[in-house]
């Protein structure tokens, strides 16, 4: 009989099993696996593998085969088992053959499956399906595997290598093909010898024979096992525990189906403990649901608060006891908590009345994890955004700089031509002049010549001036001298011709139309006599020169490739120059951030200094130097982002003794979405005496963060803005205070009146924006843009502001008046939601009052009031009464703040008096890009630069030019700025060598004559070492601070001043008197080493106490003795002060603190 045997085998697996053939019989016709197989695979996808098995009838007779016992359920067999289709091939032949050489054999192949000798052999396999093998009757027995794929069977991939199968009776019985006995099952390999057709197998697939050889009464097993099947048993090995784990895992959920549908749950999952980064099912039931009718039930669900992948799945039936339905979802690994609902689809909803439904997620991420993985995210997302910002920018720059070429080359055609039409006019006036030579004076040999030819051109000596000259040269060149000067030549005495004649042998240029020269006595330095033509020149037409429209053509061409190669060099300039002024402005940025953050380090500082989101801080306090000095403990009080941090406050930390003397430590981790670090400090855990920077609380920036402060708005309500409406500093503050908070990216306005001496000049996109009534009075509104700042022009129709000035009306306290509550009212009707209205003195004064009495209730009450002092000795009772209402007051400088406080409008106000340094704005005082300075210059050539600027300085004012120390004085001349002293220092300067000048000029008439006499007995008796300028001159400003060795600012008072600012930004030493904002920023280089460290500082001038001569003397003789004693000294002093950042960089950091304290 013979046996054809389907089993499975895995897809990979498909070449790596081999048997050897075997002649002989099975005994008893049993099929067994080999040792290593423990059950039969169930049925799954894979290849099929086909065996062969051929057995006599004799042997087979003695045994009918059965099916085993197990119940089959109904429906088609098992994929895996079905009969192959008859294919007739080689294979066929080969058995044929094989028939008739063999006596009394029966070979039959796979297409006589359907014969009548069929026997059919069921084999349960741990399942509730059976499996067939199809026994034939045969004389011999012949396994042989096809490896082929069968199109109509699928297969399993754990299931199919079988070397031989030989179930015995109890095996069957059991529903298992059992082990069996080493020595009762032998395996031999013996390669198949390919023989006639042998050689061609069905599809090309190779067959290869297993031969099972009979024993006495067993089989036996080689010791030897390949690779391929121990791999086999492990895969069947694996494939039987998920079989197990499987069957659990059914018996597990139909557990809980019928343990919740008993509880009246509506709900379960399994696994029951939900865990991150895993498959659920989750199972529903629709009976105890307001779904319970429907017949499409979806989920939808999200993770973590509905804030994380949200999710739509469609629930299956399930058979299990109750209404369950069912679906599987993925838990991703940040989830902390599943929230869903259930729906049909369109508008029908069970959504746990109305709580939805959540399952926790168990051994991930907790809350405050996934809010820092959501700002990790949110920090890609915002470099993705960044990153494709900067490409967009970089594009439209390309793009802009693209069409900015197109439109340069455009204008330089335009110009080439231009150019090119006036020369050919000039040319033809010119070629007029031109001959082919001159009778008895010059001729040129060959008269026929083009250019690159090589001539003799004859000059008769004796025709000109040059008939005595010893010598003879030519200078010439060609088109109307076009080149300049191209041909110098010595002629020599003509040896042929009769006469005085002489020549010079000349190269024709090739371009040259005309050939132009002049005969001289010698060469061209040296030359006295000239032959000219009687001032004419000689002009020489070339007869075979090119055509003129050719080389007009060609001309046109080369002006146009000069313009281009200009203009490329001049934007390559200013490209340049515009980088290193960026850097160099983000450099002084960074060092005085620097600054910023070690100006407290006495008191409190960080480590590292620059704090990172998302990392962890040293915080040193040291309690020696503040209210909390000689307290037991100290606790540390901390939360992030102007308090408002979503974490809120941190609980409070008792600081622990650090290694550095009396400072005290604490660590803190800083959230990654923190971007400022806030914190004071106490004596006890629940409080007491509290540490908070005088109400200011300590604050320090973070870096790196994902989020972004957001941009406060601010108002400044002034009467003054430099450049457009300006009288003193109080306008430059206006403009660069702003600049440089709007550069923190803040938004901030400006309301100021219209004047009618307005220098609009200077406003860009100036529009009408609108018109409002208040009082009974049309106001119009106009709008502009200063120095890149918003601002609001108002113009009442009453002409208050109409009168062609500023100041110096008798009515000036009842205009500023009315400007003020008309920009209130514009606040308010214009929908306007400032943070800060920012006031300055008595002239904007009245803000504070009016704000409080009739708007603080009325739309704008979230703006706080700020005011700022800038000099009090003008309108003290309106600056008192703005104290009063104001929410905080500053003025202009620490020292100045401490001289006033103890006048009576201050005093009662000092709880929210500060002072804060004015600084200069750094774009307009910029010595690299100043255009009134005749070199630009930086720190690091500041040596060349300032010298360039003294030369220039010391012409324009018809000084002598020397290398003396030079003092300049820029001041309005007063009382308050020392003119006594101002002065004395003038004749001690000259007492010393040195030169002086001063620009300025006095709004006293007597003050303004008593320097106008000055000036006249200087002129007389130092006419070039003094000079006096009394008038204002911007340009020679900017030229006596670069040009000026010492700047002098003998001042009584004085709130802060600008001009040591100023010429420290130029390389200049300021010589100042220790007063007010002068005493803050100046350092004495021989006695404030200690108070300059403790701002961050190097000594940067000379500074004096007395307000006599002899104090002035003291400062004043230092400096000039240093310029002659240390020059080199002197020169690095010069440096240095130019490194200092006196700009508004750290004044707006200090204004953004105190923005920020009066919200709080």
């Amino acid at each position: 009989m013979e046996v054809a045997l389907h089993v499975q085998r895995p897809l990979s697996s498909s070449s790596n099993l081999k048997f050897k053939p075997f002649l002989g019989t099975f005994r008893y016709g049993r099929i067994s696996l080999l040792t290593q197989f423990s059950s039969w695979p169930k049925v799954h996808l894979a290849s099929g593998v086909s065996f062969r098995i051929t057995a006599s009838a004799a042997d087979f007779s003695k045994r009918k085969p059965r099916k085993s016992s197990s119940a089959r359920a109904n429906g088609p067999p098992p994929k895996g088992f079905t009969p192959k289709a008859p294919v007739g091939t080689s294979t066929q032949k080969r058995d044929q053959r094989d028939n008739g050489d063999r006596k009394g054999s029966v070979s039959t192949t796979s297409s006589e499956l359907a014969g009548t000798n069929k026997k059919l052999l069921e084999i349960k396999v741990d399942s509730d399906e059976e499996e067939e093998v199809e026994i034939y009757e045969g004389k011999n027995v012949e396994v042989e595997r096809i490896d082929e794929i069968d199109p109509e069977v699928e297969y399993s991939s754990a299931q199919s290598k079988v070397s031989a199968v030989a179930p015995s009776k109890q095996d069957i019985e059991n529903g298992r093909i059992g082990r069996v006995n080493e020595d009762e099952v032998g395996l031999e390999q013996k390669e198949t010898t390919p023989e006639g057709d042998h050689e061609n197998v069905a599809d090309g697939i190779t067959s290869e024979r297993i031969g099972l050889k009979t024993g006495k009464s067993s089989y036996t097993v080689t010791d030897k096992r390949s690779e391929a099947e121990k791999r086999l048993a492990e895969e069947s090995a694996i494939k039987l525990k998920l079989e197990i784990e499987a069957n659990k895992r059914k018996e597990e959920i139909a557990r809980l189906a019928e343990e919740n549908f008993s509880s009246g749950n509506k709900l379960f999952v399994f696994p029951e403990k939900v865990k991150p980064d895993q498959d659920i099912e989750l199972y529903f039931n629709r009976s105890l649901s307001p779904l319970n009718n429907e017949s499409d039930i979806l989920l939808m669900g999200a993770f973590n608060d509905w804030r994380w992948k949200s999710f739509t799945r469609r629930l299956i039936k399930t058979h299990l006891k109750g209404d369950w339905w069912s679906c599987q979802v993925h838990i991703p690994k940040e989830a902390y908590k599943m929230d869903f609902v259930f729906f049909n689809g369109q508008t029908v909803y069970d959504n746990n009345d109305k709580k939805d439904f959540c399952i926790p997620v168990e051994g991930g991420m907790d809350v405050f994890g996934f809010e820092d993985f959501l700002l990790e995210e949110k920090h890609k997302e915002l470099e993705r955004l960044a990153k494709e910002q900067a490409e967009r920018e970089r594009q439209a720059e390309e793009h802009r700089r693209i069409e900015a070429e197109k439109a340069a080359r455009e204008a330089d055609r335009a110009q080439a031509r231009t150019e090119t039409e006036r020369l050919r006019e000039m040319f033809q006036q010119y070629l007029k002049k031109a001959v082919t030579s001159a009778e008895n004076v010059w001729y040129i040999k060959p008269s026929d010549f083009k250019g690159e030819d090589m001539v003799r051109l004859y000059y008769n000596r004796s025709s000109g001036p040059l008939a005595h000259a010893k010598e003879i040269w030519i200078h010439g060149g060609h088109n109307n001298w076009k080149d300049g000067l191209s041909i110098v030549e010595r002629l020599v005495r003509s040896e042929v011709k009769d006469g005085d004649w002489w020549y010079v042998k000349v190269s024709v240029p090739k371009r040259a139309l005309v050939l132009d020269w002049v005969f001289a006595d010698g060469p061209p330095q040296n030359a006295v006599v000239y032959d000219n033509n009687r001032r004419q020149d000689f002009h020489a037409i070339v007869p075979k020169r090119i055509s003129e429209e050719l080389y007009w053509v060609e001309e046109e061409q080369q002006i146009y490739m000069k313009l281009q190669e200009e203009r490329r060099l001049k934007e390559e300039a200013i490209r340049a120059k515009a980088e290193k002024t960026a850097l160099m402005k983000a450099e002084t940025k960074e060092r005085t951030l620097k600054r910023f953050l070690l100006s407290q380090k006495h008191i409190v500082y960080t480590d590292p200094l620059d704090v990172q989101a998302g990392s962890t801080v040293t915080v040193f306090y040291n309690p020696a130097n503040t209210v909390l000095s000689g307290k037991p403990e100290v606790w540390f009080r901390c939360s992030f982002n102007r308090w408002t941090h979503r974490l809120g406050p941190l609980p409070p930390q008792k600081l622990l003794p650090a290694d550095n003397g009396s400072h005290l430590k604490t660590t803190v981790k800083v959230p990654l979405d923190a971007y400022m670090m806030d914190f004071v400090f106490s004596e006890k855990e629940d409080g007491g005496i509290f540490d908070n920077k005088n109400g200011m609380d300590y604050h320090i920036p973070v870096f790196g963060g994902v989020a972004k402060e957001p941009p406060m708005n601010i108002v400044h309500i002034a009467v003054e803005m430099a450049p457009i409406a300006k009288v003193g500093g109080l306008g430059d503050v206006v403009t660069s205070l702003s600049r440089a908070v709007q550069e923190l990216n803040h938004h901030v306005d400006i309301i100021l009146p219209k004047y009618n001496c307005l220098n609009l000049s200077n406003v860009k996109e100036f529009q009408f924006n609108r018109s409002y009534s208040w009082g009974g009075t049309e106001i119009k509104v106009w709008y502009g843009k200063v120095e890149g700042l918003s601002v609001y022009f108002l113009e009442p129709q009453n002409g208050f502001f109409g009168r062609g000035c500023i100041y110096g009306c008798n009515n000036d306290a009842e205009r500023f008046g009315f400007f003020c509550h008309a920009a209130l009212e514009f606040l308010l009707q214009s929908g306007f939601h400032p943070d800060i209205i920012h006031c300055h003195d008595w002239s904007s004064a009245p803000v504070a009052w009016l704000f409080k009495d009739h708007y603080v209730h009325y739309g704008l009450s979230k703006a706080r009031v700020v005011f700022t002092i800038h000099n009090l000795e003008f309108g003290i009772h309106a600056i008192g009464k703005a104290m009063g209402y104001s929410d905080m007051a500053t003025t202009v400088s620490s020292t100045y703040a401490k001289e006033v406080a103890g006048n009576p409008v201050i005093a009662p106000h000092l709880y929210k008096f500060h002072g804060i340094l004015n600084g200069i704005d750094p774009d307009i005082w910029d010595p690299y890009n100043d255009k009134f300075i005749p070199i630009p210059y930086t720190s690091e050539n500041v040596i060349e630069g300032k010298k360039a600027a003294k030369e220039a300085l010391q012409k324009k004012l018809g000084l002598k030019k020397a290398d003396l120390p030079l003092v300049g004085v820029i001041t309005r001349l007063t009382h308050q700025k020392g003119i006594h002293l101002i002065k004395h220092s003038i004749w001690r300067t000259l007492e010393r060598g040195g030169q002086v000048v001063l620009l300025g000029s006095a709004p006293d008439p007597r003050i303004q004559n008593d320097f106008v006499n000055l000036a006249n007995q200087l002129h007389s008796s130092h006419h070039d070492r003094a000079r006096l300028c009394l008038t204002y001159d911007e340009p020679l400003s900017h030229l006596i601070y670069a040009g000026a060795d010492f700047i002098l600012v003998p001042s009584i008072f004085e709130p802060c001043g600008l001009t040591q600012l100023t010429a420290m930004r130029y390389g200049s030493i300021p010589v100042v008197r220790n007063t007010g904002g002068l005493y803050d920023t100046v350092f004495d280089v021989d006695h404030d080493k200690e108070r300059a460290e403790a701002q961050g500082l190097e000594p940067n001038g000379f500074c004096f106490d007395g307000a006599d001569a002899a104090g002035v003397d003291y400062a004043l003789n230092r400096a000039i003795s240093a310029w002659y004693d240390g020059r080199e000294w002197f020169y690095g002093l010069c440096k240095k002060v130019m490194e200092q950042d006196w700009s508004w960089n750290k004044p707006a950091l200090d204004y953004m603190e105190l923005y920020h304290a009066v919200r709080k």
